[in-house]
């Protein structure tokens, strides 16, 4: 009982250390996030609607790429969108450049990403965006006599923010993010302070940190399992990189993680048929290792 005792009190300090540090990331990328959601999201999409009217070419994928970045939704509610673009007509580097971009990041998780210090924040977004336009100049290059996707079956979204009252509207979005996220949120934590406690930081270093190479491979490799919600991943990376983890092998476990999340992996096969889901996967693990080895090189 003691030793029980010694524990709780332990593990109740490293929890309580990884919460102060990452709880106002937390809070506010959910109120930054149901802003977005409810105030911004039809000017987002609508914006790149307005962009199938304009003979922008190859030039496209730019901007495509940073709207699905500012897009909010979830990969499960980006499909639905993107079908009704590519029924109107919208190109599919574009459409795979906005949703690779999406599956990675949103303005909620950029904000969650801040507690892990400004030289990583900047690496994810510029990585995040790279990745989505590198997937948008694959899919032109690459796919010119074919399509990519098979959005049949697809119609729009239902909008669940339809409350007349606007403060009702995201007051219920913002619990909707509180629902969606707290349990991730706080199960994270929990994982972060068991790893502190009992993984010895000459460890982290050591997978991580010292073995650049075998570190970087561990970090994509994990990050799959690991990798259940963008907000919940935080504190073990914030863990990780205080004990040894580079920037390199932290970076790729920000790209295969969101990218091969097992719910992502099930809305993406749906859209793609085998040969090209498989195409898919070598590319989220292709990316992501040679960003880490590029940022480790130049960092």
């Amino acid at each position: 009982m003691e030793i029980l005792t010694r524990e709780l009190i332990y593990f109740r300090h490293f929890f309580s250390i990884q919460f102060s540090q990452i709880v106002l990331y937390w809070v506010l990328g959910m109120f930054i996030g149901s802003l977005i959601s409810v105030f911004g999201k039809e000017k987002i999409h609508a914006l790149f609607a307005a962009m199938q009217g304009k003979d922008m070419g190859l030039l496209g994928i730019i901007p495509a790429s940073l709207l699905g970045i500012a897009s909010p939704l979830c990969m499960y509610g980006t499909i639905p969108i993107c079908a009704s673009f590519a029924e109107k007509g919208m190109e599919e580097d574009w459409l795979a450049a906005f949703m690779m971009s999406s599956i990675l990041l949103n303005p909620q998780l950029l904000l969650y990403s801040a507690a892990l210090g400004k030289a990583a924040l900047v690496i994810r977004f510029v990585s995040c965006f790279l990745c989505g336009i590198t997937a948008g100049l694959l899919v032109r290059f690459f796919f010119k006599k074919r399509s990519y996707f098979n959005f049949t079956g697809f119609g729009e979204a239902k909008n669940r923010d339809l409350d007349s009252n606007v403060l009702l509207r995201f007051l219920k979005n913002l619990l909707r993010n509180v629902r969606a996220t707290g349990p991730a949120f706080l199960f994270g934590i929990a994982l972060s302070a068991l790893f502190q406690r009992y993984v010895s930081p000459d460890a982290m270093a050591a997978v991580f940190g010292r073995h650049r190479g075998f570190g970087l491979l561990m970090a994509a490799t994990v990050g799959v399992p690991l990798y259940v919600c963008g907000g919940g991943t935080i504190p073990l990376l914030l863990s990780w990189m205080e004990t040894g983890m580079s920037l390199g092998s932290a970076s790729a476990f920000m790209i295969t993680g969101p990218a091969m999340k097992i719910t992502n992996l099930g809305a993406v096969k749906i859209i793609l048929g085998i040969k090209d889901f498989v195409l898919y996967i070598g590319f989220s693990v292709l990316f992501a290792l040679f960003t880490g080895f590029l940022i480790d090189f130049v960092l």
